[in-house]
């Protein structure tokens, strides 16, 4: 059978490629192609385009960036069209994504979402249009079924797929010598996997580091972005190590992380942490108007209460940043509520494999 995937950023391709690995394992037969990264080719994702091509952040820059999306959009589809897939499976990335599956309902493909679009966040009523145009919905996170209940859509919740990935992380037996490190307590920084991301985190990250002569800090840098945009922290003499994040947050006593999929993966190897993001000023403004749920980090959306401190937009500055990371550190109360945070988020995620979930419902469907 010929699946048609689409992925559009790090975690989502890290994602789509171990559901393409399950469904290989299901249909001997599998012919996968699709737009992705990295992870998807490696799964052996025929990639009609590498999601680096496309990738936006913020409501002005996807603004300006728009004709690059529709180039893209124009691209897929034609080639959804030459190669006739039995389903069209979409993974996360919802601007760009919804287009598509709006595109495969009108021409009578299935359409299968994993990870769905975070329409409970803004915009809410997109849930009508996502019920509309997608036949199969696999939600990640435990409090989304409930929400399109609202919208009457009984939708699968299938399992956080970071859990199986987190299950086959073995850690590296001499990491602190592999990466040239010392044995001072290592502060982990994730700045994103984005270029426009990294940009704006960076910096406010890396100015507090000459207040803790007794840690290392440690960058989980992405392989794809341009060497650039790690120099200044390289300059104040900071490490930055590539494709090792999960020895990372094994190792590290603390951590500061930009919003994204990387709040749960801390959380889940349980290193306490202090959530940051900042976008442009215009965007932010957007958002602010927009976003209807009380928190952004994962963490706490899961666990429906503050369990990590976020610092968002202005509120993301030297000093607000280098008080939230002492207490982290050095305040043993906080750091015990956060790890009690923690447990209610894994008792939350439940215990299936989202992966072999996903794919074994998306195969029986189409033998049906």
């Amino acid at each position: 059978m010929k699946y048609y995937i689409i992925s559009g950023e790090r975690s989502g391709d890290l994602h789509a490629s171990n559901l393409i690995t399950t469904i290989r394992e299901l249909d001997s037969q599998a012919n996968l192609r699709g737009m992705g990264g990295d992870y998807s080719e490696q799964a052996h994702l025929s990639l009609v385009a590498h999601y680096d091509e496309v990738a936006l952040m913020g409501f002005v820059e996807v603004l300006f960036g728009f004709r690059k999306v529709l180039k893209y959009l124009k691209l897929v589809k034609e080639d959804i069209l030459e190669f006739q897939p039995d389903a069209v499976i979409l993974v996360d990335y919802g601007g760009f994504n919804m287009k598509i599956a709006k595109f495969c309902h009108e021409e009578g493909i299935p359409v299968h979402y994993y990870i769905s679009p975070k329409v409970w966040a803004w915009n809410q009523k997109r849930a009508f249009k996502l019920k509309k145009y997608v036949d199969h919905l696999y939600s990640i996170l435990p409090f989304e079924p409930e929400f399109f209940k609202r919208f009457d859509w009984d939708v699968n919740y299938v399992g956080n797929p970071l859990l199986d990935e987190i299950a086959k992380f073995k850690p590296h037996d001499f990491f602190h010598q592999r990466n040239e490190l010392s044995y001072k307590p290592i502060i982990a920084l994730l700045p994103g996997s984005r270029r426009q991301e990294v940009e704006k985190m960076i910096q406010t990250m890396v100015d507090i580091i000459p207040e803790f002569s007794n840690a290392q800090f440690i960058i989980a840098g992405v392989r794809n972005l341009p060497e650039a945009v790690y120099q200044k922290a390289r300059e104040m003499g900071v490490k930055v190590i590539f494709d090792q994040t999960y020895d990372l947050l094994y190792h590290a006593n603390a951590a500061i992380v930009t919003s994204g999929t990387a709040t749960l993966e801390t959380a889940l190897f349980r290193v306490p942490q202090v959530v940051v993001y900042k976008t442009s000023g215009i965007s932010y403004a957007i958002a602010k108007k927009l976003i209807k749920v009380p928190y952004i980090s994962l963490v706490n959306l899961i666990a429906d209460k503050e369990v990590v401190r976020e610092l968002i937009q202005s509120e993301y500055n030297r000093n607000a940043l280098l008080k939230e990371l002492r207490a982290v550190l050095g305040n043993v109360q906080r750091k015990a509520e956060i790890l009690e945070g923690y447990n209610l988020v894994r008792k939350l995620l439940g215990e299936k494999s989202a992966s072999k979930e996903t794919a074994k419902m998306i195969v029986d469907s189409i033998k049906k």
